[in-house]
Protein backbone atom coordinates (compact mmCIF):
# COMPACT_ATOMS: atom_id res chain seq x y z
CA UNK A 1 0.00 0.00 0.00
CA UNK A 2 1.17 3.22 -0.80
CA UNK A 3 1.80 6.60 1.39
CA UNK A 4 -1.61 8.14 -0.17
CA UNK A 5 -3.70 4.77 -0.49
CA UNK A 6 -2.56 3.99 3.25
CA UNK A 7 -3.11 7.58 4.28
CA UNK A 8 -7.24 7.00 2.93
CA UNK A 9 -6.94 3.66 5.00
CA UNK A 10 -6.04 6.22 8.11
CA UNK A 11 -8.89 8.89 7.07
CA UNK A 12 -11.44 6.56 6.64
CA UNK A 13 -10.92 4.45 9.73
CA UNK A 14 -10.86 7.90 11.90
CA UNK A 15 -14.63 8.42 10.21
CA UNK A 16 -15.77 5.06 11.17
CA UNK A 17 -14.49 5.65 15.12
CA UNK A 18 -16.32 8.97 14.99
CA UNK A 19 -19.65 7.63 13.46
CA UNK A 20 -19.54 4.77 16.03
CA UNK A 21 -19.22 6.71 19.06
CA UNK A 22 -22.07 9.00 17.96
CA UNK A 23 -23.91 5.96 16.80
CA UNK A 24 -23.75 4.54 20.45
CA UNK A 25 -24.51 7.70 22.07
CA UNK A 26 -27.03 9.48 20.02
CA UNK A 27 -28.52 6.74 17.87
CA UNK A 28 -28.73 6.85 13.41
CA UNK A 29 -30.51 10.06 13.63
CA UNK A 30 -28.35 11.95 15.60
CA UNK A 31 -25.34 10.79 13.66
CA UNK A 32 -25.27 13.53 11.09
CA UNK A 33 -22.04 13.71 9.05
CA UNK A 34 -21.47 17.19 9.81
CA UNK A 35 -20.63 16.02 13.47
CA UNK A 36 -19.15 13.24 12.54
CA UNK A 37 -16.77 14.71 10.46
CA UNK A 38 -16.06 17.04 12.81
CA UNK A 39 -15.16 14.10 15.44
CA UNK A 40 -12.67 13.10 13.26
CA UNK A 41 -11.26 16.45 12.67
CA UNK A 42 -11.87 16.46 9.03
CA UNK A 43 -13.71 18.64 7.01
CA UNK A 44 -17.35 18.15 5.55
CA UNK A 45 -15.99 18.28 2.34
CA UNK A 46 -14.09 15.29 2.66
CA UNK A 47 -16.80 13.19 3.49
CA UNK A 48 -17.86 11.86 -0.16
CA UNK A 49 -14.01 10.87 -0.81
CA UNK A 50 -14.90 7.90 1.35
CA UNK A 51 -18.76 7.18 1.59
CA UNK A 52 -21.42 7.44 -0.97
CA UNK A 53 -23.94 8.71 1.63
CA UNK A 54 -24.58 8.55 4.98
CA UNK A 55 -26.72 5.26 4.81
CA UNK A 56 -23.68 3.84 3.68
CA UNK A 57 -21.74 5.11 6.42
CA UNK A 58 -24.29 4.02 8.88
CA UNK A 59 -24.66 0.43 7.60
CA UNK A 60 -20.63 0.38 7.62
CA UNK A 61 -20.04 1.70 10.83
CA UNK A 62 -22.81 -0.89 12.23
CA UNK A 63 -21.19 -3.94 11.17
CA UNK A 64 -18.02 -2.95 12.13
CA UNK A 65 -19.01 -1.66 15.67
CA UNK A 66 -20.62 -5.28 16.07
CA UNK A 67 -17.65 -6.82 14.49
CA UNK A 68 -15.78 -5.27 17.36
CA UNK A 69 -18.23 -5.91 20.23
CA UNK A 70 -17.80 -9.80 18.95
CA UNK A 71 -14.02 -9.63 19.13
CA UNK A 72 -14.59 -8.24 22.73
CA UNK A 73 -16.57 -10.62 23.75
CA UNK A 74 -15.00 -13.61 22.39
CA UNK A 75 -11.37 -12.66 23.36
CA UNK A 76 -9.58 -15.53 24.68
CA UNK A 77 -12.61 -18.18 24.98
CA UNK A 78 -10.76 -20.70 23.93
CA UNK A 79 -9.22 -21.01 27.01
CA UNK A 80 -12.51 -20.97 29.29
CA UNK A 81 -14.11 -24.61 29.78
CA UNK A 82 -15.88 -25.63 27.23
CA UNK A 83 -19.24 -26.12 28.96
CA UNK A 84 -19.14 -22.43 30.51
CA UNK A 85 -18.07 -20.75 27.36
CA UNK A 86 -21.87 -19.71 26.20
CA UNK A 87 -21.90 -18.29 30.19
CA UNK A 88 -18.91 -16.63 30.02
CA UNK A 89 -19.92 -14.55 27.06
CA UNK A 90 -23.42 -13.62 28.30
CA UNK A 91 -21.83 -12.46 31.54
CA UNK A 92 -19.30 -10.36 29.54
CA UNK A 93 -22.43 -8.93 28.02
CA UNK A 94 -24.94 -8.17 31.30
CA UNK A 95 -22.23 -6.74 33.11
CA UNK A 96 -22.12 -2.96 34.48
CA UNK A 97 -18.91 -2.24 32.76
CA UNK A 98 -20.41 -2.71 29.61
CA UNK A 99 -23.48 -1.09 30.69
CA UNK A 100 -21.43 1.78 31.18
CA UNK A 101 -19.16 1.75 28.38
CA UNK A 102 -19.61 3.28 25.41
CA UNK A 103 -16.53 3.14 23.52
CA UNK A 104 -16.64 -0.84 22.73
CA UNK A 105 -20.05 -1.26 23.62
CA UNK A 106 -22.77 -3.15 21.77
CA UNK A 107 -24.73 -0.73 19.55
CA UNK A 108 -28.19 -2.41 19.72
CA UNK A 109 -29.39 -0.68 22.38
CA UNK A 110 -28.73 3.11 20.63
CA UNK A 111 -30.31 1.90 16.89
CA UNK A 112 -33.04 -1.03 17.33
CA UNK A 113 -35.93 0.93 17.63
CA UNK A 114 -34.77 3.41 15.05
CA UNK A 115 -34.56 0.61 12.40
CA UNK A 116 -38.15 -0.59 13.63
CA UNK A 117 -39.87 2.50 13.13
CA UNK A 118 -37.69 5.35 11.20
CA UNK A 119 -35.43 3.73 9.94
CA UNK A 120 -35.86 0.40 8.19
CA UNK A 121 -33.51 1.04 5.61
CA UNK A 122 -30.71 -1.00 8.06
CA UNK A 123 -32.95 -3.89 8.71
CA UNK A 124 -30.72 -6.28 6.74
CA UNK A 125 -27.76 -4.66 7.85
CA UNK A 126 -29.44 -5.40 11.23
CA UNK A 127 -30.36 -8.44 10.74
CA UNK A 128 -27.07 -9.99 9.54
CA UNK A 129 -25.19 -8.38 12.87
CA UNK A 130 -27.68 -10.37 15.23
CA UNK A 131 -27.52 -13.51 12.67
CA UNK A 132 -23.75 -13.78 12.79
CA UNK A 133 -23.61 -13.13 16.66
CA UNK A 134 -26.37 -15.62 17.36
CA UNK A 135 -24.22 -18.02 15.34
CA UNK A 136 -21.00 -17.65 17.15
CA UNK A 137 -22.69 -18.12 20.41
CA UNK A 138 -24.27 -21.44 19.37
CA UNK A 139 -20.65 -22.48 18.22
CA UNK A 140 -19.38 -21.99 21.99
CA UNK A 141 -22.43 -24.28 23.01
CA UNK A 142 -21.26 -27.97 24.12
CA UNK A 143 -20.87 -30.12 21.60
CA UNK A 144 -24.00 -32.37 22.82
CA UNK A 145 -26.26 -29.63 22.04
CA UNK A 146 -28.44 -30.30 18.76
CA UNK A 147 -28.13 -28.14 15.97
CA UNK A 148 -31.75 -26.89 16.03
CA UNK A 149 -31.87 -26.54 19.56
CA UNK A 150 -28.33 -24.51 19.05
CA UNK A 151 -30.17 -21.88 16.83
CA UNK A 152 -33.52 -21.73 18.83
CA UNK A 153 -31.25 -20.85 22.27
CA UNK A 154 -28.37 -18.65 20.72
CA UNK A 155 -31.18 -16.41 19.53
CA UNK A 156 -32.99 -16.61 23.11
CA UNK A 157 -29.56 -15.89 24.55
CA UNK A 158 -29.24 -12.39 22.18
CA UNK A 159 -32.89 -11.22 22.80
CA UNK A 160 -32.03 -11.48 26.06
CA UNK A 161 -28.70 -9.97 26.17
CA UNK A 162 -29.71 -7.25 24.16
CA UNK A 163 -33.02 -6.28 26.54
CA UNK A 164 -31.48 -6.85 29.22
CA UNK A 165 -28.69 -4.15 28.42
CA UNK A 166 -30.70 -1.69 26.65
CA UNK A 167 -33.65 -1.34 29.82
CA UNK A 168 -30.63 -1.24 32.51
CA UNK A 169 -28.60 1.58 30.35
CA UNK A 170 -32.03 3.04 30.18
CA UNK A 171 -32.52 3.25 33.76
CA UNK A 172 -28.66 3.46 34.55
CA UNK A 173 -28.02 5.50 38.11
CA UNK A 174 -31.03 3.79 39.93
CA UNK A 175 -31.14 0.36 41.51
CA UNK A 176 -33.30 -0.81 39.25
CA UNK A 177 -30.80 -0.96 36.42
CA UNK A 178 -28.64 -3.28 38.49
CA UNK A 179 -31.32 -5.36 39.40
CA UNK A 180 -32.11 -5.65 35.52
CA UNK A 181 -28.77 -6.74 34.70
CA UNK A 182 -28.42 -9.44 37.52
CA UNK A 183 -31.54 -10.96 36.59
CA UNK A 184 -31.14 -11.21 32.82
CA UNK A 185 -27.69 -12.85 33.81
CA UNK A 186 -29.66 -15.37 36.33
CA UNK A 187 -32.15 -16.32 33.71
CA UNK A 188 -29.84 -17.04 31.07
CA UNK A 189 -27.69 -18.74 33.02
CA UNK A 190 -30.37 -20.97 33.85
CA UNK A 191 -31.30 -21.70 30.65
CA UNK A 192 -28.07 -22.25 29.35
CA UNK A 193 -27.50 -24.96 32.26
CA UNK A 194 -31.06 -26.19 31.89
CA UNK A 195 -30.10 -26.81 28.02
CA UNK A 196 -26.67 -28.08 28.68
CA UNK A 197 -27.89 -30.86 31.86
CA UNK A 198 -30.76 -31.51 29.13
CA UNK A 199 -28.01 -32.49 27.00
CA UNK A 200 -25.87 -34.54 29.20
CA UNK A 201 -28.93 -36.87 29.98
CA UNK A 202 -29.77 -37.06 26.59
CA UNK A 203 -26.13 -38.55 26.30
CA UNK A 204 -26.51 -40.78 29.08
CA UNK A 205 -30.11 -42.52 28.40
Amino acid sequence: MNAKADQKQRTHESILDSAANLLRERGIGGTRVADVMKGANLTVGGFYAHFDSKEALVEETLRRTTAELRAHLFTRIEEKPAADRAIVLLKRYLSSAHRDGHDMGCPFPAVVGEIGTTENAYRTALSDCLDTLAKDIAAVMPESVRATRRRTYSLGIVALMYGGLALSRAVVGTKLSDEILTAARAVGILALRELSNEANEGEQS
